[in-house]
């Protein structure tokens, strides 16, 4: 198998479960994908939400980085309209002085909350929407140019270590790809938030187009491993996502509630509410294999972002064991 497998976890939480035992299995998840081989391992960032505990992935990285001894850690990702690229640019410095050569800066352009958080992060500039790919651009100088003389034209995003974050723009367009290959980024098409293959087709391409050999195209997918098909198809049954349309914007959250309330929050006068069954690959270690091998050779892509969308411990863990474990018996 000619790609390498890494991991995304959301620090989900059961029902009745406490936020501090939903963070305690993402470090216990960390430890066991460093033992299974996994090559990284990233955390997301959502806000006001009582089902995913990892509201400030920097932190939880530092955490994760600092009970892990290989594992590359990294954001999964930053939500970067709500905060100064400067800071975001002196968080992962710090980080990868911290752990040499450990550290990812993953970027996104979703809120990552409903509009009432959105409003309390960006505080007196909420309402006045940043042009992200200016954003981009300043995160990406202030990534690239700390290890210039002091004195010069602008601030320095410091301390400049010896060896910088590796940098992924995550994204599920065209566009979020040509922005990637534009400034040097990586790029991850987020396969678990729009699951349309022809979607992942064009932008993946796109971005090998643009980058020219530049750069390397992730893709992350939402997948459940089992001992059995059947077990798999069970344990993915009642995934489902909801899809918010206000006006000509888009947003997917995970529970009607959630949308229901992103609709309060917005205060739009007219919107659609649609339940949709989230697009799992599931099945057997050997079957979820062949896929991501099938995707590999035709998208040019040498590793998966894999996302297990399921609260119980027990199962994720088997999951990603089960899927190591097939991968050991493959290379032989």
């Amino acid at each position: 198998m000619g790609y390498r497998l890494s991991l995304l976890d959301q620090s989900p939480a059961e029902e009745g479960q406490t936020p501090e035992a939903a963070l305690s299995a993402t470090l216990n998840f960390a430890r066991e994908a460093e033992r299974l081989g996994y090559h990284r391992l990233w955390v997301s960032e959502h806000h006001d939400s009582d089902r995913l505990a990892g509201s400030s992935p920097e932190v939880l990285v530092a955490w994760l980085l600092a009970h892990t001894s290989r594992l590359r850690i990294g954001s999964g990702g930053v939500m970067l309209q709500h905060y100064s690229p400067y800071k975001v640019a002196e968080n992962f410095h710090l980080l990868a002085a911290l752990a040499p050569d450990r550290v990812d800066i993953g970027i996104g352009k979703a809120p990552g909350g409903l509009p009432l958080s959105t409003k309390a992060l960006q505080g007196a500039r909420a309402g006045h929407n940043e042009d992200f790919p200016a954003q981009l651009k300043q995160l990406t100088h202030y990534l690239t140019s700390a290890t210039e003389p002091a004195g010069g034209d602008s601030a320095r995003a410091l301390p400049a270590p010896a060896i910088a974050p590796q940098r992924f723009l995550l994204g599920a367009s065209p566009e979020s790809a040509r922005l990637a290959a534009s400034l040097g980024w990586h790029f991850v098409f987020a396969g678990f938030i729009n699951t349309n293959e022809q979607a992942m087709q064009e932008a993946v391409l796109t971005y090998h187009e643009y980058a020219a050999g530049k750069g390397k195209a992730l893709i992350s997918l939402a997948a459940v491993a089992a001992e059995t098909q059947h077990q798999a198809a069970e344990l993915v049954a009642q995934q489902h996502n909801y899809r918010v349309t206000l006006g000509d914007k888009h947003v997917t959250v995970g529970t009607l509630e959630q949308a229901e309330a992103f609709v309060r929050q917005s205060a739009a006068s007219e919107h659609r509410i649609e339940k949709q069954t989230v697009n799992v690959l599931h099945g057997t270690a050997d079957h979820i294999h062949q896929r991501l091998t099938a995707l590999s050779q035709r998208l040019n892509v040498d590793e998966f972002i894999l996302h297990t969308p399921l609260t119980d411990v027990g199962q994720r863990l088997r999951s990603i064991t089960l899927l190591a474990d097939q991968r050991i018996k493959e290379n032989g």
